[in-house]
């Protein structure tokens, strides 16, 4: 009686599931499009720098808080430094697989959705880099950044980003390490129902301010991005799960006659004082 009241994400709903190698390839695939349209986008080395001091003049005249704010905290201590470029380094891809992961298994409705977003969200990215190259604040020298990467390392980029044949570094706009980790972020709160789930938003917040104080993106980059990211939510819903109801001892009496429900629940007395009287 009382089991079936549960919350009807405690156990995955396998029917829900899509085949884990259709999935697979499906994952692979936009991933191995989203490489090589990033290198596609390579070449537009001056529009990218014209671009980027329109971004910085355009934060200023906004009055948008300085970069150089949080890489003067992150260049006081040279251990904080080399672990926010870890973080970047590191933790943008395998915190989005293990979470796709994880979902797939345990939360295979809530995958289902977050893979969706995730697609648009980086389908969108993808277009935006090609209309509008832009080069990170650490490659602007008006904006006094320092590389962090290059200086202290790790780095994922190589030292001449005009000739980087692994990455291309002039497509910052907008930022997929913010817009992905706020997707994490999200989706781990909506799917789980632990008291501390909300902690998933510290990711977000972190990388948010790795991305900004190692002067790979600038505010701007996380503002757009954010905004294409609240279009998708809006745009690609969470379909809605059937509740789960309890199994009663007796039919229910909802809309029932008064002198029905009475009969009902005396009879029901009845056949439990028989029951515990054997």
């Amino acid at each position: 009686m009382f089991a079936g009241s549960r919350p009807a994400d405690r156990e995955p709903d396998s029917s829900a599931r899509p085949p884990l190698v259709r999935e697979l390839l499906l994952v692979v695939g936009l991933f191995v499009i989203y490489k090589f349209g990033r290198q596609a986008a390579n070449g537009h080395v001056d529009e990218a720098y014209h671009n980027a001091g329109r971004v910085w003049d355009l934060e200023r005249a906004v009055h948008l808080p300085g970069e150089g704010a949080v890489q003067a905290l992150l260049l006081h201590d040279e251990t904080l430094i080399h672990l926010a470029n870890t973080y970047y380094a590191t933790v943008h891809f395998p915190a989005t697989l293990l979470f796709l992961g994880w979902l797939y298994w345990r939360r295979p409705r809530h995958y289902v959705w977050s893979r969706r977003i995730l697609a648009v969200l980086t389908g969108a990215a993808l277009a935006l880099h090609l209309l509008f190259p832009l080069a990170p604040p650490r490659l602007l020298a008006a904006t006094g950044l320092v590389d962090t990467g290059q200086v202290y390392g790790p780095t994922v980029y190589g030292s001449t980003p005009a000739a980087d044949s692994m990455a291309n570094q002039f497509a910052a706009m907008p930022s997929l390490h913010f817009g992905w980790a706020v997707m994490v972020g999200v989706g781990l709160v909506v799917a789980t129902r632990s008291r501390w789930r909300w902690l998933w938003l510290l990711h977000p917040v972190i990388t948010l301010l790795v991305i900004v104080g190692t002067a790979n993106h600038y505010w701007l980059d996380s503002i757009v991005v954010a905004a294409l990211l609240s279009v998708a939510f809006a745009a690609l819903r969470l379909p809605r799960t059937e509740p789960v109801k309890a199994h009663l001892p007796w039919p229910s009496t909802a809309g029932a006659p008064a002198h029905a429900v009475a009969a009902a629940r005396t009879s029901g007395r009845s056949y439990a004082s028989s029951g515990t009287g054997r």
